[in-house]
């Protein structure tokens, strides 16, 4: 199996990359999944440590390593940008593909991301969300999604849906935090009492307005303290 290029990408600060071993792991996992090239997760982690103090030095900052064929890694770092506690976001126009060529890498270049992102980016918010052919919600552009029913469940839709093996979502999932796998429509995003994104950047976010509506009661809520609380230990 082959691809043309996968990344991952982490929070640095002040000498270290935040769930750091993870980051580095995602990356060797999907290189060798996708065909790319043999990594070893120590190296990649250093790299990712020197990249970052290079360009932040103590400050923070976000750091990118992209595997390519043969075993070529392109570096590149990005400023934090803004923060807010709470994020918006919009139903994503273009509809998510499912699963790739080794469902769950996070694969560069995928389309279909990349305009969600745009779309997002144009609507001046923080996240799109995309659903399948079939309605189902899938993923955030660029985070993994979890979700508080009214009835109290917390789910996540199904990794086999197609969405990116997040290192967030697994490092919460590993820390404890109790996530149901199952089919999300858009009604139960519009019905659920919160909405909280998550990735390794950005860590556990509550979205409180989807479109042109509150989620809940628009603040964030025991489930986005849960997983907060479980990024914390990481």
């Amino acid at each position: 199996m082959s691809a043309s290029a996968c990344y991952t990408t982490g929070r640095y600060r002040a000498g270290r990359v935040w769930l750091g071993e993870r980051v580095a792991e995602r990356l060797v996992r999907d290189a060798q999944a996708l065909g790319l090239a043999a990594l070893d997760p120590a190296d990649v982690l250093a790299r990712l440590v020197a990249l970052g103090r290079a360009s932040f030095g103590d400050g923070a900052g976000v750091v990118r390593l992209e595997a390519r064929a043969g075993g070529e890694l392109v570096a590149s770092t990005r400023p934090l940008g803004p923060e807010p506690e709470t994020w918006r976001a919009i139903a994503a126009r273009v509809v998510h593909p499912g699963p790739g060529p080794a469902p769950g890498a996070k694969r560069a270049g995928v389309a279909e991301l990349a305009s969600a992102r745009a779309e997002a980016q144009a609507a001046g918010v923080d996240e799109a969300l995309l659903f399948d052919a079939a309605r189902r919600l899938v993923e955030g552009a660029r985070t993994n999604l979890a979700l508080a029913l009214a009835d109290g469940r917390w789910l996540t839709p199904p990794a086999a849906r197609g969405s990116v093996r997040g290192v967030a979502l697994e490092a919460a999932l590993a820390a404890g935090v109790s996530l149901e796998e199952r089919d999300v429509s858009r009604a139960d995003c519009l019905a659920a009492r919160e909405i909280v994104a998550t990735n390794a950047v950005r860590g556990a976010r509550a979205i409180v307005v989807l479109g042109s509506a509150s989620v809940g009661d628009g603040r964030p809520g025991a489930l986005q303290a849960a997983l907060a609380a479980a990024l914390a230990r990481g």
